[in-house]
Formats: structure tokens, sequence, C-alpha cells
């Protein structure tokens, strides 16, 4: 289930570099040419489901395991700061509008299991998430028009 989903980060550096609203949309038009199978294939594990709480627990932990295996320090034992920082606004940017960018009616489902596990998981990571078109529309020419 879900596997490699961690290259989902691969460009994280890059597509967070100076973001616009021009760069913003076609960002998320590669990302989901990309990476957009691993999306449609949460919300098939809840459809096919008969559980689909479970499911969506399932999917969260498989997630957050897959990205605290590609993250974490050894040294540390733990994901760095500015790392986990880094991973939270991605997760806000790009990850949670890609979920919700299925349109399938489990995807808030999904969305939501995802926020609470990485919550729980991850260092100062009580994030909150937003549909693709309001990020979008925050923009002017910057997020939130901050030059």
């Amino acid at each position: 289930m879900l596997d490699h989903v961690e290259l989902v980060f691969e460009n994280m550096k890059p597509m967070m570099k100076k973001l616009k609203k021009k760069n913003y949309k076609s960002n998320m038009e590669e990302f989901l040419d990309r990476y957009g199978h691993y999306f449609r294939e949460m919300t098939l594990l809840t459809e096919d489901a008969d559980d689909k709480e479970a499911a969506a627990e399932e999917i969260a932990r498989t997630f957050a395991d897959h990205v605290e295996q590609k993250f974490m320090s050894p040294k540390k034992g733990r994901i760095d700061g500015v790392v986990q920082l880094d991973l939270n606004f991605f997760m806000i940017y790009y990850i949670f509008p890609a979920i919700l960018k299925t349109e399938h009616e489990d995807a808030k489902l999904i969305a939501d299991h995802i926020r609470d596990e990485w919550s729980r998981r991850f260092k100062d990571s009580d994030i909150q998430y937003t549909d693709y078109d309001s990020i979008y529309a925050a923009f002017r020419e910057k997020i939130f028009g901050i030059i």
C-alpha cells in the first residue's frame, strides 16, 4: 500500500522556493501529473474498504511512516526542526490540496486522518489544511501579498 509515497517530497525545496501565484499553479499541475496516482490510490483504498475510518487511519499511519523513515536524522532520532517546518508547509500547499483535488467523497476523511496523524507524530506540527482554490486565491503576486 502506497509504496514509495515518500517520493512526493523529492522536489519539495524547489517547489517551495519563490512561491508565487504563477509558480504555484504550474508546480501543482506538475506535482499532480507526477504523483497524482498516490492520491487516487488513497481514495481507492477507502472506497473499497468495509470500514472507511479504519482504512483512512491506516493510510495516515502508512504515509507518516514513510515520511518519518525518509527524513528522520539517524543521529538525533527525530526529524530536524527546519526540515519539519518545510514538510509542514509542503503538506499545506501541496499534499492536502492534492488529496482534495481528487474530488472523491472520501478525500476529506483521508485528509482529516493524515492531519491528525501528522499532528500526533511530528513535533510542532499541529497544522490545518484547505483546498487548492483557496490557497491559489490567497496569492496576489506572492502568498498573502507579502513581498
